[in-house]
């Protein structure tokens, strides 16, 4: 069984590697536009089917892991099913490197948890692929990117299913460099190349943490092996240390306070990418850690308080800064870290299902929203909602299917999300945690801000006048194509596909579904979307977000948090490096070439007495003997 885990891996990364080398296959033709079209076909077929190949060995290895519990068992349930709960389990090491301390072996674990952020991972990478197709079909570089992708797959797909924690921290950080190879992708754009070094150095910096944070747990346990880990008997303080290094890793990867900077101005790359990395690879890879690390994370109180209060300050304050941003992307991304600090906010009060249920369902539908923006951006030519508007009679289809994203993100019955967003708000309710209040009530102010900024997004982009003219020129890799057309069937069917997760897959929860607690949280989601509403009806060409005041600027600036790290961090760290090439060139340079200058003069007074004139030697000679004498006489 582990050989079919290992091929669900290896493909993406076969994909990757026949992109990279076979796509530009015949070499030596002209580089005509032609040429590169076939490529680009070439490298999409290298890059679907062996995602296709990964999901459906996925969905294989999914019900090989249902058969191992009866379906008569009373514990058989479509929520237990999606709340990784599976007992069917598979685990097999492929090699074992000895370092002269701690081992690092190979291994590979599927069970309920890996397999169903498995199937998430492979369903949203095949889209994208797909998508891309239409997307990218005028990109030259079109084959790199498709490999790229596929190597990010297979790296996530190596962090879902590794058993080992160095395995795990491999595709960790492979996944680092595949986000910043494809937010660069248009390097060409200043804009994008600075958010890959951002993206890059900032998830870098929580990294660090989380590197010591696998030493400290390995050398704890005696062994990096993950059931070997949490099994072992940690000393409470160093299970503390550790939960907490590993915390500023998850920060980093799933963009929570205080590293959540990067995620926003990642929305510079291609759209599909923002898809991937929003719903199935960088950001979910955080959360599925903690849920990994579960037992150790609940051994350590504090650490999950620590989680909590981040938690709570991310979910609320993202929503708001989600809540005036005018690019739909940038909407996007900032309702991702919101709904990341919703399943940060379930494993702190205590309940990994919930969070889990939430990670799958978000995925399902930040992935349809995500690829509906791109179709929308397609359409208009323009990421800013004040270009838009009037859509919905243009492009019914991605209309229909961005209906249903809302509808989830917003929480709104029968969609996925309101049975997933239950189960969080439910957990927090009940939750023991001494952050319980706080974390509760940031949690029902979010749920209203997300009803409203969600619906402020639907009005402004489908409805209303049409706001078209005086477009600026179309981002990269896209088209100008306000014709009334939809986008092409390869980006329409990825968007249809994934609207039918987004819309049921939350009726596997219905079982347990806390109908008190639902019904407050609808309350609150409708009273948001209410109040927008009533601003927008009011003045259709205006936008809801004027409803914040004097707020406004300082939610669409995020509160400022880049311009303080610039304050407090980039600028002295700038000011100190300059300061440090002053010194070099001043000092450290300076005497090297001051002690260049001391000898080429002691040469120059060296070389007067070696000039080749013999009567000058002659006289120095004489000089000398009679210094001696006269020396010898008065000394004698």
């Amino acid at each position: 069984m582990i050989s079919v885990v290992v091929l669900i891996v290896l493909l993406p990364f076969v994909a990757a590697v026949a992109g990279l080398l076979g796509s530009r296959w015949p070499r030596g033709g002209s580089r005509t536009k032609e040429n590169d079209r076939a490529a680009a076909r070439r490298a999409a077929w290298f890059a679907i089917a062996p995602v296709t190949g990964s999901l459906l060995l996925t969905l294989w290895l999914a019900s090989w892991s249902a058969r191992a519990l009866p379906r008569g068992s009373a514990s058989y349930t479509g929520a237990r099913f999606w709340a990784g709960l599976l007992p069917g389990s598979t685990e097999g090491t492929l090699t074992m490197v000895e370092t002269g301390s701690v081992p690092i072996s190979f291994t590979l674990r599927a069970d309920g948890l890996s397999i169903l952020i498995g199937v998430l991972v492979v369903v949203v990478a095949l889209a994208v692929q797909v998508y891309s197709v239409g997307y990218m079909r005028d990109d030259p570089r079109h084959p790199s990117y498709s490999a790229f992708i596929s190597l990010f797959t297979s790296a996530m797909l190596l962090v879902v299913y590794a058993g080992d924690l160095i395995v795990l921290y491999a595709g960790w950080e492979i996944m680092g460099l595949c986000s910043y190879l494809l937010i660069g992708h248009w390097w060409e754009d200043r804009a994008n190349s600075r958010a890959a070094v951002k993206a890059f150095l900032v998830t870098r910096l929580g990294d660090v943490g989380f590197l010591f944070g696998i030493f400290t747990l390995g050398f704890a346990a005696g062994s990096f092996r993950i059931d070997d880990v949490l099994s072992a008997d940690i000393p409470r303080g160093t299970l503390i240390t550790a939960t907490m290094l590993l915390l500023a890793g998850v920060a980093g990867k799933s963009a929570q306070v205080p590293l959540q900077t990067w995620l926003p101005d990642a929305m510079a790359g291609p759209t599909p990418i923002s898809a991937l990395i929003h719903a199935a690879t960088m950001v979910a890879a955080g959360i599925f850690i903690v849920a990994r690390l579960y037992p150790a994370f609940l051994g350590a109180q504090p650490t999950l308080d620590v989680l909590a209060v981040v938690a709570a300050i991310g979910m609320l304050g993202a929503a708001l800064a989600a809540l005036a941003q005018d690019d739909l992307k940038r909407v996007l991304a900032y309702s991702t870290i919101s709904q990341l600090a919703y399943m940060a906010a379930g494993l702190a009060a205590g309940s990994d299902k919930a969070a889990i249920f939430h990670l799958l369902t978000h995925g399902a539908f930040k992935a349809l929203l995500f690829l509906g923006a791109g179709a929308v951006i397609h359409h208009v030519g323009s990421n800013l909602m004040t270009h838009m508007g009037g859509l919905r009679t243009s492009i019914p289809i991605t209309f229909a299917a961005m209906t249903v994203g809302f509808a989830a993100l917003m929480g709104l019955p029968p969609a996925s999300g309101f049975f997933s967003k239950d189960a969080v708000i439910a957990a927090i309710e009940h939750s023991h945690s001494p952050a319980q209040p706080f974390l509760y009530g940031a949690a029902l102010l979010t749920v209203g801000v997300t009803g409203a900024y969600a619906m402020r997004a639907w009005l402004r982009t489908f409805f209303g006048p049409a706001r078209v003219e005086a477009l600026p020129e179309p981002p990269p890799g896209t088209a100008h194509v306000f014709d009334g057309r939809e986008a092409p069937r390869s980006m329409l069917w990825p968007i249809g596909v994934l609207a039918v997760p987004a819309l049921l897959l939350g009726f596997a929860g219905v079982t347990e579904v806390d109908w008190g607690s639902a019904l407050v949280s609808l309350i609150v989601a409708l009273l948001g979307a209410g109040v927008v509403y009533a601003f927008w009806r009011g003045a259709p060409h205006q936008d809801p977000a004027r409803m914040l005041g004097p707020f406004r600027t300082a939610c669409e600036r995020a509160f400022y948090v880049d311009e303080a790290y610039r304050a407090v961090f980039a600028r002295p760290v700038l000011r100190l490096a300059r300061g440090v090439v002053r010194t070099d060139g001043q000092v450290v340079d300076g005497a090297v070439r001051g002690a260049g200058r001391l000898t080429m003069s002691l040469s120059g007074f060296v070389r007067l007495a070696q000039n080749g004139n013999a009567q000058l030697y002659v006289t120095g000679l004489l000089a000398g003997l009679l210094l001696i004498t006269v020396a010898a006489v008065v000394l004698g």
